[in-house]
């Protein structure tokens, strides 16, 4: 089987989280010292109950209304307006995702969401990792030279068995193109479509012949 990247494949293990009872000063320092825009907030189990991002202490501080109407209305929003702790100011429930989703699968969830991380939970609801828009994208811009061997040694060598040689690869900016001689016709279809389920193949210029007859 061709292998493809999941969630669990790109995710950061080492997350770091805020309980309900951190105060937001403290809150905000961690966001900050860490460099991330958001923290999973955890409870004494390890489950996952919310999310606090540094736009939400920056909306706290300021005064300032979530312009996605997120806050909620009336009592919910005055009572984030006063929140001192994490539990208080959190976004709960949490879009989450699984380790072993697809990268389009976990992609297409963050477009959805309109967020731009989601946590990685496992069976149990436990938090496991934590998955970024620039981790995926990292997946799709894979270096040419990574994307040829991929092709050659997976789909030409291991998977379809040709001769070394009898078919060329070149890649360049996610773009491959084939060029040589296969056993049989039929099987050019199926090397470009192996091609296009490669991370980071962006298109497949397949100029094969047929080298014998079938």
């Amino acid at each position: 089987m061709l292998h493809r990247h999941t969630v669990g494949d790109v995710m950061t293990e080492e997350v770091v989280t805020l309980r309900p009872t951190t105060p937001l000063h403290e809150a905000a320092a961690l966001l900050d010292a860490n460099d991330i825009v958001a923290a999973p907030v955890v409870d004494d189990a390890g489950d996952l109950v919310g999310v606090v991002s540094a736009s939400d202490v920056l909306r706290h501080e300021t005064g300032t209304p979530d312009p996605q109407g997120r806050g909620g209305t009336g009592e919910h929003v005055w009572s984030k307006a006063r929140a001192q702790t994490a539990g208080e100011l959190m976004s709960s429930p949490v879009f989450t995702a699984r380790a072993d989703w697809t990268i389009p699968r976990a992609a297409r969830e963050l477009r959805r969401r309109h967020v731009k991380q989601l946590p990685v939970v496992d069976a149990d609801g436990l938090l496991t990792g934590i998955v970024t828009r620039s981790d995926l994208l990292d997946v799709f811009i894979r270096p040419d030279a990574e994307i040829r061997g991929q092709v050659e040694q997976d789909i030409l060598g291991r998977m379809l068995g040709l001769d070394e040689g009898s078919v060329t690869v070149e890649a360049r900016d996610g773009v491959v193109t084939l060029r040589g001689q296969v056993p049989q016709a039929r099987l050019v279809p199926v090397i470009v479509g192996l091609c296009q389920g490669v991370d980071g193949v962006v298109a497949v210029d397949a100029r094969l012949s047929r080298g014998r007859a079938d």
